[in-house]
């Protein structure tokens, strides 16, 4: 692939930078696309204006990114509906009186462990945590900034530690296109040599259980405990607060079931929405009907995953918990038909901002990919490279492509045709480096700005994106940092 050399580094690092040190992240991403689009068009700012304005267009013309939009504004009619219902209240009176939750410590362990959990796929798992956790944390005085800290940093990182996932049969699907037989048990192997994933996780619980936390989050932390705001002056949150603030009807119980139910629908149909699309996609290739048992033998369980559409299944699981919940409110009587069509529009505009960023998240990348960002990053690798450095070196590659570009499964695909052969020639551990480009795109892909995963966290908590970015990055950075003395130690060691 043609690269633009180091020039296809400017537009991701002016975006994320700008992003962190001016606060306005509409405005730095857009800044990021222009420059790119300038750089294409041989330093023409016009033209890269004008191409910056079709490549937002462009987006929607992938039905994936579509989906992604489309669900993450539904998730705010669900919140709406669940708001009105009171089971969200519900839900709270309920943990605090049966006294599961008696602390702050109990409630970051509560969304710990769903994090932990719920491994189905990454998106879900923080909307969830989120939708759960959020009315409990502002009842405990806990920031949105540890909550989007604790549902992000238990999603990406979990869901490539038990892969019975997209991520696993992504994986196995590019190890497979390089002619390795054994790419299931390859991927099996490397999920001990993850560092990074493994340390993350446990990074978090060791900031749970003890009181120490970074300046940022301490400072957090403090405001909400000390000043009782959730949010920060000048914090814009990627939740209306309007959607928030809804009241729950009057002069009805308000029932934890009314938020747990919908809850668990989405959680549930999410396998097997991607099953469904998963078998589609292979009957489709076949040009005849594939039954499930004859696709579970051909290629396993994970086979079937592979094939499965991730932005579908999830699109699908929000709307299906929607319907849910909007019957279960018309059987109580609790609402009427109109007024759960209005919540529904209310909730999803309440998700403008979100949707916008996505947008541009999406059309950053996009024009990252055409300067050939990651393919001139991963031709780092190229040169000549002691072979106790390598793993060290995928990792810190990987970890820069998704950091940069904001996905991880992008930089899986640009990584690892590239490190396999490298492996297989220098005779160094296949499972060893195939952890390196995994741990090193988790880290990029859940603590980038302008990663999917991010901004959903920092929806799903209601938090100020560029606050969760900031507070999140130095606990990001320590794992980083002790999984990369792993690698340089393992590989000096056994190579």
């Amino acid at each position: 692939m043609n690269t633009y050399g180091w020039l296809s580094l400017l537009p991701p690092l002016l975006a994320i930078g700008l992003a962190i040190k001016t606060r306005q992240v509409f405005i730095s991403l857009g800044a990021g696309i222009w420059l790119g689009w300038t750089v294409l068009n041989g330093w023409n700012p016009i033209r890269g204006a004008g191409d910056m304005l079709g490549s937002l267009v462009q987006v929607f013309n992938d039905p994936g990114n579509t989906q992604v939009i489309l669900f993450s504004a539904m998730v705010g009619s669900l919140i709406a509906l669940t708001q009105r219902s009171g089971g969200i209240d519900g839900f709270v009176k309920y943990v605090l009186d049966k006294e599961w939750i008696k602390s702050r410590k109990g409630a970051n362990l509560l969304a710990w462990g769903l994090g932990i959990i719920i491994f189905i796929e990454s998106s879900v798992k923080i909307l969830i945590v989120g939708s759960v956790c959020r009315p409990l944390f502002d009842k405990m005085g806990i920031s949105r900034e540890k909550l989007s800290y604790i549902a992000d940093s238990t999603s990406a990182p979990v869901c490539m530690l038990i892969p019975l996932n997209a991520w696993g049969a992504f994986t196995i699907g590019l190890l497979a296109t390089q002619g390795i037989g054994n790419a299931t048990q390859v991927l099996i192997q490397s999920i001990p040599l993850n560092f990074y994933s493994i340390i993350t996780v446990f990074t978090v619980l060791f900031f749970i259980l003890t009181p120490f936390d970074f300046k940022k989050m301490r400072k957090a932390e403090k405001r909400i405990r000390e000043e009782g705001k959730f949010l920060p002056d000048g914090a814009i949150p990627m939740m209306d607060e309007n959607l928030t603030g809804i009241k729950p009807v009057e002069g009805v119980k308000k029932r934890a079931r009314n938020m747990i139910v919908p809850v668990i629908v989405m959680s549930l149909f999410m396998p097997m929405a991607l099953i469904i699309t998963g078998l589609q996609k292979i009957s489709m290739a076949a040009g005849m009907s594939v039954g499930f048992s004859e696709a579970l033998q051909q290629g396993g369980l994970l086979g079937i995953l592979a094939e499965g559409s991730g932005a579908t299944a999830v699109f699908w699981s929000v709307t299906l918990a929607i319907a849910v919940a909007g019957v279960m409110y018309r059987v109580q009587k609790m609402m009427s038909g109109k007024e759960i069509f209005e919540l529904i529009l209310k909730g999803a505009g309440g998700m403008i901002s979100l949707a916008l960023l996505m947008m541009l998240a999406f059309s950053l990348g996009a024009t990252c990919k055409a300067l050939g960002t990651g393919a001139f990053v991963a031709q780092g690798l190229s040169g000549s490279l002691s072979a106790g450095l390598v793993p060290l070196m995928v990792f810190l590659l990987a970890a820069f492509i998704a950091f940069s570009t904001g996905t991880s499964f992008g930089t899986f695909a640009l990584m690892i045709p590239l490190a396999v052969p490298l492996a297989l020639d220098m005779n160094i551990g296949l499972p060893l480096v195939v952890s390196a480009v995994l741990g090193g795109g988790v880290f990029g892909d859940h603590c980038s700005p302008i990663s999917d995963t991010t901004i959903v966290a920092s929806m799903a908590s209601a938090c100020d994106h560029i606050d969760h970015v900031s507070t999140q990055i130095p606990y990001a950075l320590l794992s980083a940092v002790i999984a990369a003395v792993i690698y340089l130690i393992v590989g000096m060691i056994t190579i």
